[in-house]
């Protein structure tokens, strides 16, 4: 058998990508008028960041311990590593290490210390080794060295989503009056959304980010996600220029925020994701 990885649901990990790396994914919670929507299970609005009463909640340990026992028994005794969203933006990753009390060493924990793609690549890259044949310790250092290599940035269109979030940290000083500035936001070492840059327009603050992750990644090898929130054009529009500036990349895929996340940011909201290679 092998060491089995499981995440959850703010991943955006496709179904085949699911099936193929063997990927346990937890659903997160979206809550619309008090009913609980099993995020990535059960039919959630597609417009849902539009709807004034929604909101989310992370993992359950009931849920977590569940997934982790179904998974360590597959693998054989071999053990799970667990890639959660980072515990600075949910409960989830604090739920993870609650849950995995109950196994011991055999269930390790992971803080993505990101989101979206940031713990999808992660996840992945975890699961690749765990398909090759390391041990525990060693897909575990694979994950953890996964988390110090991705970085994450993200334009929100419009601020009342972040108001009403409380995901936005040390950016909250500015949100009240800053009714014309287009944030680009990013997330720091520790997994916090924090303000990098107040930018006029849009067009000025895509361009920005796109200049980001370009000195970021220079001439390394990278693989790069581009999110968006109901803003398909928008995000084609910044994954082309990063292709253009970057003719190296490993892999530049366009999927949109999920509905977790998308409550949070609002509409028309573009990130990217970045992990480079090891």
């Amino acid at each position: 058998m092998s060491v089995v990885v499981v995440t959850d649901s703010s991943s955006r990990l496709t179904p085949d990508e699911l099936k193929q790396w063997d990927i346990r994914q937890v659903p997160l919670h979206v809550l619309v008028d008090l009913i609980d929507l099993r995020d990535g299970v059960d039919e959630v609005p597609y417009d849902v960041h539009e709807v004034p009463r929604a909101s989310t909640a992370g993992a359950t340990p009931t849920d977590l311990a569940e997934m982790y026992r179904q998974a360590l028994r597959d693998s054989g005794g071999d053990g799970v590593v667990a890639v959660h969203l980072s515990a600075a933006l949910s409960s989830s990753y604090s739920s993870a290490v609650q849950a995995a009390r109950e196994f011991g060493s055999s269930v390790r924990v992971v803080n993505s210390r990101s989101a979206a793609m940031g713990v999808g690549f992660t996840a992945l890259t975890t699961a690749r080794a765990a398909a090759g044949g390391s041990d525990l310790n060693s897909v575990e250092a694979v994950a953890r060295s996964a988390v110090q290599r991705t970085r994450a940035f993200i334009v929100v269109h419009r601020l009342d989503n972040l108001r009403r979030s409380g995901r936005i940290g040390t950016a909250a000083s500015w949100l009240g009056t800053a009714l014309s500035v287009k944030p680009l936001l990013c997330l720091d070492v520790d997994g916090r959304l924090v303000l990098d840059q107040r930018i006029r327009t849009i067009s000025k603050a895509h361009a920005t980010m796109v200049d980001q992750v370009a000195d970021l990644v220079g001439d390394r090898q990278a693989s790069i996600a581009v999110h968006h929130v109901d803003n398909h054009d928008g995000a084609d529009e910044v994954g082309a220029a990063l292709t253009d500036r970057l003719p190296q990349l490993e892999a530049l895929t366009v999927r949109d925020m999920g509905a977790v996340l998308s409550i949070h940011v609002g509409a028309g909201a573009i990130g990217v994701v970045v992990q480079l290679a090891d």
